[in-house]
């Protein structure tokens, strides 16, 4: 009898991912994960000379190090046991990393248990790394950029190919609608990608789960699971579009409506893509030989285009990006499209933004 259908689901998913994971570790280190012959001595010195041996599982040296990032709750639990079951039966070593935010009274005692439930899973390294979250862009921003940086500083440090992320298909709905509220552009509707970061260091095998079946998964294993009461304070915008706002539409709308909104998502991500890819070719056109935006050729630009170009222009001159929000874009493209002689623009990261000689300067003060 096989596993329950919940755990079976997540399983696939996690080793969809981690054969991806070393075919590009092949392709990175120039192994072969499936030699065309194997010479085996034994069956040569037998008289066996010509045949051939092959192995039962591709042998890489240096297997790559696949972190799961993990915090006790239902979705990186689950994630977590399907990394360990099918780490065992490929060329793969597992380890877990949980991000203490110091957010919360006895958070670091619960890290600690993190840590024990993932080194019983049989993974390794595992450790616990505690974090100072600070206050810009909001509780929910700050907490996010001190995990990311907490997850990028582990994977330098213990050389890790990939880290897991627990993101669900749930989360990917909430996402494409905390996207649309703000009034973003088809970036921000195109919500999480599978793979993002550095060289593609994170991955979320989820986005296709929906988080009931996650959470039957851990049910079905027996696994200790811890809800995170921020999940459910209202203090927390994210946590009202999930107790209340989904619901609701999915009450005004019927059922059907978190895998809409993935499905948006998906194909939000192709045209941002697209669009993306277009921009860049048409960056490197509209710059004249002393790398300055030419107006003129920027106003020929389709709008969308355009305002690519503009906000990959103001974050290579120093605005973070989580802070440069479409209406910063706006009021640049504005030097272009409605030009009645502005003052220069003051736009986040100290950056600032004037129109000059037919020219756009956009330089960090």
């Amino acid at each position: 009898m096989g596993p329950h259908p919940a755990v079976a689901a997540i399983r696939l998913a996690v080793r969809r991912v981690l054969h991806d994971v070393l075919t590009e570790h092949t392709l990175r280190t120039g192994q072969g994960l499936h030699p065309d012959r194997v010479q085996n001595p034994r069956l040569a010195e037998a008289g066996g000379a010509g045949r051939t041996a092959f192995p039962e599982r591709p042998a890489v040296a240096h297997r790559p190090l696949v972190l799961v990032a993990c915090s006790g709750g239902a979705d990186s639990m689950a994630l977590a046991s399907a990394l360990a079951f099918e780490a065992r039966k490929l060329d793969v070593r597992a380890g877990g990393i949980t991000v203490d935010h110091n957010l919360q009274t006895g958070s670091g005692l619960r890290a600690a248990e993190v840590v024990t439930r993932l080194t019983a899973m049989d993974l390794d390294p595992v450790e616990a790394v505690a974090v100072h979250v600070g206050r810009e862009g909001g509780p929910e921003a700050a907490a996010r950029d001190a995990r990311y940086a907490a997850l990028d500083a582990a994977a330098e440090r213990h050389g890790a190919a990939t880290i897991l992320l627990g993101h669900t298909r749930d989360d990917q709905a909430e996402t494409v609608l905390l996207g649309l509220a703000r009034g973003s552009g088809i970036r921000s509707l195109s919500g999480m990608a599978a793979a993002s970061g550095p060289a593609g260091r994170y991955r979320r095998p989820f986005l296709q789960l929906d988080r009931q079946t996650v959470r039957k998964a851990c049910l079905v294993q027996s696994l200790p699971v811890w809800d995170d009461p921020h999940n459910a304070d209202p203090a927390y915008t994210r946590s009202r579009l999930r107790h209340e706002g989904l619901p609701a539409l999915e009450k005004a709308l019927g059922k059907g409506v978190v895998e809409a909104l993935a499905r948006t998502a998906q194909l939000s991500r192709d045209d941002a893509d697209a669009l993306d890819g277009w921009a860049a070719e048409a960056e490197r056109a509209v710059r004249d030989d002393d790398g300055e935006l030419d107006c003129a050729k920027l106003w020929a630009l389709p709008p969308a285009v355009r305002r690519r170009v503009l906000r990959r222009a103001v974050i290579d001159a120093g605005a973070p990006a989580g802070s440069l929000f479409a209406r910063h874009v706006e009021e640049v493209d504005r030097l272009i499209t409605g030009w009645r002689g502005q003052r220069a623009l003051n736009l986040p990261g100290r950056v600032e933004a004037r129109r000059q000689g037919g020219r756009l300067v956009i330089r960090q003060s």
